[in-house]
């Protein structure tokens, strides 16, 4: 019965309550989804794919994939790149499916100093399969009803949505920021009311991020250069706040790194979620990730953790020779 209850729990808050967006802990190797100012951030072309499975001890957890290509246009100055999202979750198979458009333009502000204004337009659907559904009303201690008397939902949920962002880099550092869902995009399965009483609607998401990259040259007994990069991402949707701070260890072609996410210290914003450890291949072309959430909430023992692969692929554009280094310095994990 709890193992019920929790289901219909969850399958309640899906379709009536305000929603938020998936997430990934390695961000940066889904850095489209983070802000369209990174499209383009290559300055070559790039395939990039990203499966997310979170809390898999919990039977239907959340199953989020990526697909995205970017490209950096040399005399337009600009990045452009298309993303697609979907995401699943739950017993009833809760959908969220989102296509976006991302542009960026690159302007010199100082010899070193870029910045890159960058805006996004998506359509997204949600959706769910009502017969999967064990509703309350079905249960009961001779068997499960074939039917429920719960009123049935829309097949889908369909609106559109804007994202905004602006970053600023140099060979060392970026930092910028992202608001995104600026239309408000409905997502209740029942509701078509578009007031903002509707509390469907999907609230927007604020988000700051930014970091350090420090290269330790080449020696005569270390020919490879090794690459320390700090960052951190700090979000706001609704009523909750999520801080990611960590680090990456890059001795070619091996990445290390960890991650903590949650705000310890602030008891108003209090909140311990959980220690990220990730591993992975870095080439001039190819990237591969793989990263394990260790849940350090009340969740711990229930949950399973969370498991996150990632591939990219980095390929020059014809007509010009390849770069040496990618012009935004962030991570590709």
């Amino acid at each position: 019965m709890k193992k019920w209850a929790f289901i219909f729990w969850l399958a309640f808050l899906a379709i009536v309550c305000m929603g938020q967006d998936p997430q990934f802990s390695r961000f940066y190797s889904n850095a489209l989804y983070m802000a369209p100012s990174f499209a383009g951030s290559t300055g070559d072309n790039r395939f990039a794919l990203s499966y997310r499975n979170q809390w898999p001890s919990i039977e239907k957890g959340y199953q989020t994939y990526t697909v995205s290509f970017d490209h950096y246009f040399d005399k337009l100055r600009s990045g452009a790149g298309v993303l697609f999202l979907h995401d699943v979750a739950g017993s009833g198979n809760l959908t969220t499916t989102n296509i976006s458009l991302l542009y960026n333009f690159d302007f010199r502000i100082q010899n070193s100093i870029h910045v890159r204004p960058g805006l996004a337009f998506s359509y997204t659907q949600r959706s769910i399969d009502f017969n999967r559904l064990l509703w309350r009303d079905q249960m009961s201690a001779v068997g499960n009803a074939p039917s429920s008397g719960e009123v049935v939902s829309f097949d889908n949920a369909d609106d559109l949505d804007f994202a905004v962002s602006g970053l600023v880099y140099s060979e060392d550092f970026w930092i910028g920021t992202s608001v995104d869902h600026l239309l408000h995009p409905n997502q209740s399965l029942y509701e078509q009311d578009f007031s903002e009483d509707n509390q469907a609607l999907l609230p927007t998401k604020v988000q700051a991020f930014g970091g350090w990259r420090f290269v330790v040259k080449e020696q005569l007994l270390r020919p490879t250069p090794t690459v320390l990069q700090l960052a951190f991402l700090y979000k706001n949707q609704a009523h909750y706040n999520q801080l990611d701070l960590g680090f990456y260890w890059n001795y070619e072609p091996l990445v290390l790194g960890i991650w903590y996410r949650g705000i310890p210290f602030f008891n108003e914003l209090a909140n311990n979620d959980a220690v990220v450890l990730l591993v992975g291949i870095k080439t001039n072309r190819y990237n591969i990730g793989y990263s394990y959430d260790f849940t350090t909430s009340k969740l711990f023992v229930a949950s399973g953790g969370s498991h996150e692969l990632s591939f990219s692929f980095t390929f020059n554009q014809s007509h010009k020779k390849h770069r040496s280094r990618k012009m935004v310095p962030c991570p590709d994990f």
